[in-house]
């Protein structure tokens, strides 16, 4: 790191001054109520001091630049300079976690592309640094109550859905891409006819050659009447509106809105801003909002590099979306399973206590914003499911794409299959038995009687998605708040 070349080491001695000497390092330093506080997970360079790297991430995600600059005399800069409090090594590794305050007037009020852009803006390239991760945030009631949340949350969803006591059911269409319309639907009337509670468009369908979106949306919302007319219950598919700008977005939301949708979807890859307006058009029209992380894969799978999904699903939590993927621990997709827990517990608590076993560094208190269903998918089937319910439990959606229309017997023997696997696992635990140790039993003792359940055991009972790692291990070390 550069230092100062005059030999004077004073605050406003012009030339370049080290950052902990700026301010921007204070082990005193006692955090606000106020405060939103940062874990970040440093790797300096070679000579650097973990300190002065600690309070570069600090200085340069606040107030500071390379040099002295007199215009700081303008302003209270003390207030606005974020301050690292704390430096902890991480045993065994080159690795530092550095604990960062920083006040709430550095940030718009309900604005996440103001909080990201302050936080994870601009140091990750800061040359000082080999690696950057942002492992936690702890957002302070009085900047939550700025933002509005969940259009309607895990209690209101359920009621507007009347499905209790169990995890809802979905599957993703297969194909994901270049079915016809017609043949789309038809696999979504299969499924939910099956038992399921919602189908879903995947990430990348939007509106291409083989199936445009209006087209899309008139076959589906066919096959979901059809299923609630014949089933009785009330149905659902993801009707995703995503696409190239927010006009066409609220002109696909409207349309779905007006064929009596009770939900839509959105990728993360369209931007906070337009989460946020979605959001907000979801509260206004009464529509679930369901959100698939697209694209999360490139900056939260590192671990020495990036932005943990656990900050990710704050901010999403804060923009307000009503679902949003989460991982499944025994799918086929990269989750730590203590993680992936502290992602869901993140998402559907109230006051969430720091929990260094769940990765979660800091206290946080939701100020009773609704909370967010997780969705576990990718790779998961019905044999899975005394496991899923242990790890994930009731508030979440568990969809089994291939585990529903791969099903030898046709989608709905799929659905089938999800569904009574789902209701004896239910009422077993309801039972007092122990679910996670007596699954396979109790999987067996229903397939029995039902041989679309039977079939799915058959062919899926070996799968598994267990590769051997050579990740870096996601270290836990012992938060503070």
């Amino acid at each position: 790191m550069a230092h100062a070349k005059n030999g004077n080491k004073g605050r406003w001695s012009a030339g370049v001054t080290p950052y902990a000497e700026m301010g921007y390092y204070n082990a005193d330093y006692i955090p606000k109520d106020t405060d939103i506080l940062c874990a970040f997970r440093i790797v300096p360079q070679e000579g650097i001091e973990p300190i002065e790297a600690a309070a570069a991430v600090a200085g340069e995600s606040s107030t500071a630049t390379w040099t002295v600059v007199w215009t700081d005399r303008l302003t209270a800069h003390e207030h606005y300079q974020a301050k690292c409090y704390r430096v902890d090594p991480v045993s065994g590794t080159n690795q530092y976690i550095a604990y960062i305050a920083y006040d709430l007037d550095l940030f718009e009020e309900g604005s996440i592309a103001n909080l990201t852009s302050s936080i994870i803006g601009n140091v990750f390239g800061f040359k000082a640094l080999k690696s950057l991760r942002l492992e936690d945030m702890r957002i302070p009631p009085h900047y939550t109550k700025t933002f509005q949340g969940p259009p309607h949350g895990i209690i209101m969803e359920r009621e507007y859905l009347n499905k209790y006591g169990r995890p809802l059911l979905g599957a993703t269409v297969k194909p994901k891409l270049g079915l016809s319309a017609r043949n789309y639907g038809r696999v979504v009337y299969e499924a939910l006819l099956g038992g399921l509670d919602f189908t879903k468009d995947d990430e990348n369908i939007n509106s291409q050659p083989f199936m445009r979106w209006r087209d899309r949306f008139l076959f589906c919302m066919e096959a979901v009447n059809k299923a609630q007319a014949v089933t009785g219950e009330i149905k659902g598919h993801y009707l995703n509106v995503t696409a190239g700008t927010m006009e066409e977005m609220y002109e696909r939301a409207d349309f779905a809105k007006e064929l009596g949708s009770v939900i839509i979807m959105i990728d993360l890859t369209i931007g906070y801003t337009a989460i946020q307006s979605m959001s907000k058009w979801a509260r206004k029209n009464g529509v679930i909002l369901h959100l698939h992380r697209a694209g999360h894969g490139t900056y939260t799978r590192q671990k020495t590099h990036g932005v943990s999904f656990r900050v990710i699903a704050k901010w999403m939590r804060l923009a307000g979306v009503d679902h949003i993927h989460a991982g499944t621990i025994v799918g086929k997709l990269e989750g730590d399973p203590h993680n992936v827990q502290g992602y869901y517990a993140t998402l559907r608590g109230d006051k969430v206590d720091a929990n260094p076993l769940l990765g979660l560094y800091f206290d946080q208190d939701w100020a009773s914003m609704p909370g967010t269903m997780p969705v576990a998918s990718g790779g998961i089937h019905a044999g899975q499911m005394h496991q899923l319910l242990h790890y994930l439990g009731e508030d979440v959606v568990l969809q089994f794409g291939g585990g529903t229309i791969g099903h030898p017997d046709g989608i709905a023997e799929g659905a089938a299959a999800n569904r009574i696997a789902v209701e004896a696992m239910i009422q077993a635990r309801n039972e007092g038995r122990d679910t996670l140790s007596e699954g396979p039993e109790i999987l067996a003792r229903a397939a029995r009687w039902s041989p679309s359940l039977h079939k799915a055991l058959e062919v899926w009972k070996d799968v598994t998605f267990n590769f051997e790692s050579t990740d870096t291990p996601d270290v836990v070390v012992t938060p503070t708040y």
